[in-house]
This record gives C-alpha cells, structure tokens and sequence, in this order.
C-alpha cells in the first residue's frame, strides 16, 4: 500500500492514468485496490464509448464492496484489458502494471491539468 509511481498522475478517487502520445491507460492505485480487499469482479467499459472526466468509467466488485471507477479524463475507449475478465485479481497484484483497466484516446489533454502528480496523491492518502 502506499505505492505512488512518479510517472502517473492520479484522481482524488484513487485512479491512476499512464498518457503516451495521445493515448493513456487508466487504473486503480494500489491504495484503491488495498481498500477494496479481493477484487472479485470487473465490469469494463465498451471499446468505442465515450467517457467523460470524472464519470463513471467501468466498476470494481470485493468481497467488500462494490465502487465505481471514475474517468480521469473525456476521451474514447479504444482497448480493454479482457484478461480481467478471467482474473480480477490481478488488480490486487499489479494494480499499476497488468491490472490496467482500459485504455482511452484523450479528448482534451486540459483534462490533466487538474490530476494529482504522485507528490500531492501520496500527501492525499497519508504516505
């Protein structure tokens, strides 16, 4: 728990988004997926939907709970991590690495100024 990597930025509802070119890849922080406990199902968003910031993006199931997973930024889903499907559990196990959730197309990269930098999400949660 407590994991930032630097070179994501990071939303106040403990998602993370990785940007290459005009392409990022979203997730939940380790923090996120501490507190969920065993993640147990995903539902994935539908490549090609478009999503806006800070709307509902797709959602994680725990033994625990059920919690909405936010868009960090507008944009298109234009991939999906299927392996998901079969094994939620790796987003308990890499939430940063093969746990990602889905990949977008950025609408409008103005999105990111509002994003945590690691320094200000590890402040956020206590670390």
């Amino acid at each position: 728990m407590g994991n930032t990597p630097t070179d994501l930025r990071y939303t106040e509802k403990h998602e993370w988004i990785r940007i290459e070119g005009a392409d990022a890849w979203i997730g939940i922080t380790d923090f996120a997926q501490d507190a969920l406990t065993e993640v147990v199902w995903v539902e994935l968003p539908n490549v090609g939907s478009h999503v806006e910031a800070m709307e509902p993006l797709a959602s994680v199931e725990s033994v625990k709970s059920v919690s909405e997973i936010y868009a960090p930024v507008s944009g298109l889903v234009v991939e999906v991590n299927e392996s998901l499907e079969d094994s939620p559990e790796v987003i308990n196990q890499d939430p940063y690495g093969d746990g990602w959730i889905c990949k977008i197309s950025v609408a409008d990269s103005t999105d990111l100024d509002v994003l945590l930098d690691a320094s200000a999400y590890a402040s956020l949660i206590g670390v």
